[in-house]
């Protein structure tokens, strides 16, 4: 079976699900007349143990890992927090790469499930590309080239 876009000619991956912009480093990957972004330089961010202390108990929250924003820090307090480059978004994410709405995240008591609303370059659960799935402690999220991790709250 063939892959369904082009090799991403800066990191090689093959298969790019028709995306795009690579999902694993972000490089365009159209080509033509299409809307273009400037670069950023992003510097990744190793979560540490302390950003589970900074928030309550029971919470969930990503940590931007790389990306135009690395270090933020983002508490999934509501019961639904958009993701987006809209300016309403909850969680704004400013970069052509990232849909207008791009993510909602669910929250029904302990569990966080990340759900995709029909973005255009998808979204990537430890890369893979998903509709729909639930959150772990630890896992990564790709939305466009901004890379979360999630941590649940365990600060006591």
């Amino acid at each position: 079976m063939e892959p369904d876009g082009p090799a991403c000619t800066q990191c090689g991956l093959d298969d790019t699900s028709g995306a795009n912009f690579c999902p694993s480093c972000g490089t365009q990957l159209m080509s033509g007349d299409h809307e273009a972004t400037d670069s950023f330089e992003a510097l990744p961010i190793i979560p540490h143990e302390d950003d589970r202390a900074r928030f309550p108990s029971g919470i969930g929250l990503f940590v931007v890992d790389s990306g135009p924003k690395a270090g933020s820090r983002y508490g999934l307090e509501s019961e639904v927090t958009s993701v987006g480059r809209h300016r309403s978004a909850d969680i704004l994410l400013d970069d052509v790469t990232v849909s207008r709405r791009h993510v909602e995240v669910d929250r029904t008591g302990d569990r966080y499930v990340v759900r995709d609303i029909g973005s255009l370059n998808g979204t990537y659960l430890n890369g893979d590309r998903i509709e729909s799935a639930e959150l772990h402690d630890g896992d990564e999220l790709q939305i466009g080239r901004f890379k979360l991790v999630f941590f649940y709250g365990t600060a006591t």
